[in-house]
């Protein structure tokens, strides 16, 4: 036990004896987090699936749209939030709608790059079953751009879950808040704990994501499958011919 304590009076970077006593208060960080990043990540996917379509269905469209969601992934964070701070006063709302628009980039682009993979004459074909644009859409189009789709959320939350931290520029940065604190205390241990609680965050969320894109698309694996099984064949054959 002395020798926990002592790392704090050490000042060390890691120090058991600081998650002990502070536990809660990660806790508290960790939750705030997730929720952020969560709640922003699933309103920035509502937003750019319509975006997406407009993008796909007008050609005059598509190019403000993916400009504009460039140019907003370009204004640095700080100023974003010092922009929204005036709209939505000094609250959570503010960090969220701005890793809103940061997300918009990557979520309208892989959407829109999934839904254009489809093949016409998938598309054709289900149009010859009686398909409407509706059911053509929910039915046929977005299953087979699910990949392509999910890539881009798990590029985004992770992404996300980075970015959430220079909210604690407004005090609602989740573990950003620790790590801002640490850093003007110089407390180390505060330091490093909040930083890789905020990897391992990363980390699972990619995980989950990827195990979820794995579960709606069986599919691929099939496919994979074999496509590993023709190149053995092939170079079987070659094998056998020399």
């Amino acid at each position: 036990m002395q020798g926990s304590e002592n790392c704090l009076t050490a000042n060390d970077w890691i120090c058991g004896e600081y998650v002990r006593t502070r536990g809660q208060e990660l806790m508290d960080a960790t939750l705030q987090h997730i929720g952020i990043t969560a709640v922003s990540v699933l309103i920035g996917l509502l937003v750019a699936f319509p975006l997406a379509l407009i993008a796909r269905r007008s050609r005059a469209a598509a190019g403000p749209v993916l400009g504009l969601t460039t140019v907003l992934y370009t204004v640095p964070s700080l100023a974003m939030f010092a922009l929204l701070t005036p709209v939505f006063g000094v609250s959570a709302s503010v960090v969220v709608t701005g890793l809103v628009l940061y997300s918009l980039t990557i979520l309208v682009r892989n959407i829109l790059a999934g839904l254009q993979a489809v093949p016409a004459e998938v598309r054709e074909a289900a149009r010859g079953m009686g398909y409407g644009p509706a059911r053509l859409l929910f039915e046929v189009e977005l299953p087979l751009a699910l990949p392509a789709l999910v890539a881009g959320l798990r590029i985004a939350t992770v992404s996300t879950v980075a970015m959430t931290t220079i909210g604690s520029v407004v005090g609602y940065g989740g573990l950003g808040n620790l790590i801002a604190s640490g850093m003007e205390s110089l407390f180390k241990a505060e330091v490093l704990t909040a930083s890789v609680l905020c990897v391992l965050l990363a980390l699972i969320a990619d995980g989950l994501l990827m195990g979820l894109q794995r579960l709606l698309t069986p599919w691929t694996r099939a496919q994979r499958r074999a496509g590993a099984g023709a190149r053995r064949g092939l170079r079987a054959v070659r094998a056998g011919a020399e």
